[in-house]
């Protein structure tokens, strides 16, 4: 697979580092290369850098790996025409330039149209699935909670971008829970708040969600 990663941050990073160890091509995109020079030399050969529009063309999968709060202005400097037709692994979630309140973050979005669903309407023929947002950059790729996987809940419109998302999830070490269309990410991008509260009150940063089943 050729992923192509929006995103220079430590999530971007990370996830680029994940494909790359599971024997995938990766180009990673971002408007300041130079933040990028210490990746790059430790990721070794194979580890492209390009503009946002470049690796969105590169990749057969698309992950967005940027603030909620540019995530609009990523999407446009990538081009819709790089866009169409393929997954779009959208990690981002929309927290607030403001605080947090007693360790509760605050969104820019509401309970009743989450930002998954605002880049979906703008990207009519790109596939979002929502993934990888309810978890901390360090148990992106291949989790350890003594042999118990992790959840991971997703959601999109498109079946097939899903299970392309759940193989990639998969291979990084995750369970995955499939919560159905778009609008399920309104649920979703909220379970942000709830991982960082443990986080900004206890400095506990290395948990993630796990769906117990009967």
């Amino acid at each position: 697979m050729k992923a192509g990663i929006l995103g220079s941050g430590v999530v971007g990073q990370t996830l680029a580092t994940g494909f790359m160890q599971h024997g995938h091509e990766v180009m990673v995109g971002t408007r300041h290369p130079e933040k990028l020079a210490t990746w790059q030399a430790q990721a070794g050969q194979g580890a492209r850098l390009g503009s946002f529009a470049q690796a969105a063309a590169f990749g057969a999968v698309v992950v967005l790996a940027v603030k909620g709060t540019a995530a609009q202005a990523t999407l446009q400097m990538a081009e819709a025409k790089n866009l169409n037709g393929k997954t779009i692994i959208d990690t981002t979630n929309p927290i607030a330039e403001a605080p947090p309140e007693k360790g509760v973050l605050k969104f820019f979005t509401s309970l009743d149209n989450s930002l998954m669903e605002q880049l979906q309407a703008a990207y009519p023929e790109a596939d979002f699935v929502k993934a990888f947002n309810s978890v901390g950059n360090a148990a992106m790729v291949q989790p350890n909670f003594g042999g118990l996987k992790p959840t991971m809940f997703i959601c999109g419109n498109q079946q097939s971008a899903k299970q392309e998302t759940g193989k990639v999830l998969e291979q990084f070490g995750f369970e995955v829970e499939d919560m159905g269309s778009v609008e399920a990410a309104r649920a979703i991008e909220p379970l942000c708040i709830l991982w960082c509260i443990p986080g900004f009150l206890r400095k506990e940063w290395t948990h993630a969600f796990k769906l117990l089943k009967k």
